[in-house]
């Protein structure tokens, strides 16, 4: 796919990217956090064409010149949403916020439960990277992070994993046999909420609700608890792996047990990572002003400096 060059938007039913350009209606950032003016954005890209799953993703973009971005890095930047609800379309925020700090942005939607279980998610994303450095838009491939949220928080590490690549990750669940053997006593229940009628920032900011973790890994697995140790991260940390960087609030949705067992899994194999421990209940992009510029430095020092 090159560069962007589409100017009217696509028609209805089409399968051809449209292009948002910087005057397009801005959506808000988390409380606290400036958002520039909207970067041009591709919207619907395809990075896995045929088949029974074609899957699509945005490309969010600041044009410097020629020379400055073939040198920029990328971000393949992947939602949340418990695996089985969110949107490329919710991380419009986000994206300018990296785009903002120099980087070219591939936000990409992948298969969702229960309709796609485990390793669907995980293999979506690994296609969009690889569409990602395939592809013609301008940006240094030596550098290329992966960076995400709540459920989207452990598919970029399971990518860090498979690619070497670094990656940012928010409140990802990560031991998930260890989490649904902690809770065998509680039902799987399903959230009440409007997922989808919400922003990422305003979903599950109000602290544990280990009956609704349980569903949403249970989920995953399509209630095949046989599937739980090869979808638990933790379990296959690997010397290969790229860095890490993780947050997780004190009191939140995902238990901050959880982080603290994946970066002792990445430090047992020699994998640096970083833990930042947040106050409070908020979840993933809920903590988006504490958390972005640790997340920002960790990524300037993960990534090898331009080439001359």
């Amino acid at each position: 796919m090159r560069a962007p060059s589409w100017v009217t938007p696509a028609g209805p039913g089409s399968r051809r990217p449209r292009l948002l350009r910087s005057d397009c209606s801005r959506e808000s950032g988390p409380e606290g956090v400036t958002v520039s003016d909207e970067p041009s954005v591709s919207i619907g890209v395809p990075y896995v064409e045929g088949g029974s799953s074609p899957q699509v993703l945005d490309v969010y973009s600041r044009s410097v010149s020629p020379a400055e971005d073939a040198a920029r890095p990328a971000v393949v930047l992947i939602h949340g949403g418990g695996w089985f609800r969110g949107d490329k379309s919710k991380e419009r925020a986000l994206a300018t916020m990296l785009v903002d700090a120099g980087y070219l942005v591939f936000a990409a939607d992948y298969r969702e439960a229960p309709d796609s279980v485990f390793p669907a998610s995980r293999d979506d994303v690994l296609a969009a990277e690889r569409w990602a450095v395939a592809s013609e838009w301008a940006f240094d491939r030596s550098r290329l992070a992966f960076f995400g949220g709540s459920a989207g928080g452990n598919l970029v590490v399971e990518a860090a994993i498979a690619t070497g690549r670094p990656a940012v990750s928010w409140s990802g669940m990560f031991d998930l046999l260890g989490i649904v053997e902690a809770t065998d006593d509680l039902p799987a229940t399903p959230t009440t909420q409007d997922l989808d009628a919400m922003k990422s920032a305003d979903i599950n900011q109000t602290g544990r609700n280990d009956a609704f973790l349980r569903w949403t890994i249970l989920n995953e697995v399509g209630g095949d608890r046989g599937l739980l140790t090869a979808a638990s991260t933790t379990r296959h940390a690997s010397s290969d792996g790229g860095p890490v960087f993780l947050a997780n609030s004190l009191g939140e949705f995902v238990p901050v047990s959880d982080a603290q067992a994946m970066q002792g899994a990445l430090s047992a194999v020699g994998v640096a990572s970083t833990l930042q421990l947040i106050p409070g209940t908020r979840h993933a992009e809920g903590y988006t002003e504490a958390a972005i510029g640790p997340s920002l430095a960790f990524l300037r020092d993960a990534l090898p400096l331009a080439r001359a």
